[in-house]
């Protein structure tokens, strides 16, 4: 359950130029999901951020634009869902101004709020760490699929919210992205971040 009041994050935040260190700072605030009153949350413990049109891991880079990443060039504080391997629908945050296509993967949460609603949107009869370890379980516990992608992250039903949880630097891990090998030098920009010690983080760093 959440303690405290949380404040939703503001246009300003997502609409600044640096996605690395939004993808930072997003590190500790809340994720929500609101639907037909079913309400669910947790803290994020996990992020990657995506640099665009110059970064080789990313869905936009050289210019790319397809159907499904349109939604990465409209204006930072939008919601990008995609699906993965035909199975798993991973949710991003788009930042910076328009035709600008960077983003943040929310690889990981820790639970808060809704955790009966999430054990049975997961299928699960006990609560243990892959409820919300991992992208794919982030989304399916919130109950965020691609008919998500561009939801705007300023209204009530997909929000970041701010409960005035605080990191210091050395709670703050900087890693390899996962599963981006196919990005060459790319592969290798410390552009991953988890709160060092949480056992909701997805990958452990070698």
């Amino acid at each position: 359950m959440l303690l405290g009041k949380i404040k939703k994050l503001n246009q300003s935040f997502y609409r600044r130029n640096d996605v690395v260190q939004i993808a930072r700072e997003l590190l500790g605030k809340i994720l929500v999901t609101n639907f037909s009153g079913m309400r669910t949350s947790g803290r994020i413990v996990e992020t990657e951020a995506y640099a665009g049109v110059i970064d080789k891991a990313s869905h936009a880079f050289g210019g790319r634009r397809t159907r499904r990443t349109e939604v990465m060039y409209g204006r930072g504080g939008s919601a990008y869902l995609y699906l993965c391997y035909g199975i798993h629908h991973l949710f991003n945050v788009v930042t910076n101004k328009k035709n600008v296509p960077h983003a943040i993967l929310v690889r990981a949460l820790e639970p808060l709020e809704g955790i009966p609603i999430m054990l049975a949107r997961t299928k699960k009869k006990n609560m243990d760490y892959s409820l919300t370890r991992g992208p794919g379980n982030v989304s399916k516990a919130l109950g965020l699929f691609t008919r998500h992608s561009g939801t705007n992250l300023l209204e009530d039903e997909v929000f970041i919210a701010d409960d005035g949880f605080e990191l210091s630097s050395e709670e703050i891990e900087a890693t390899r992205r996962i599963g981006v090998d196919y990005a060459g030098e790319d592969a290798l920009l410390l552009y991953r971040f988890s709160i060092r010690g949480s056992k909701w983080v997805s990958v452990k760093s070698k």
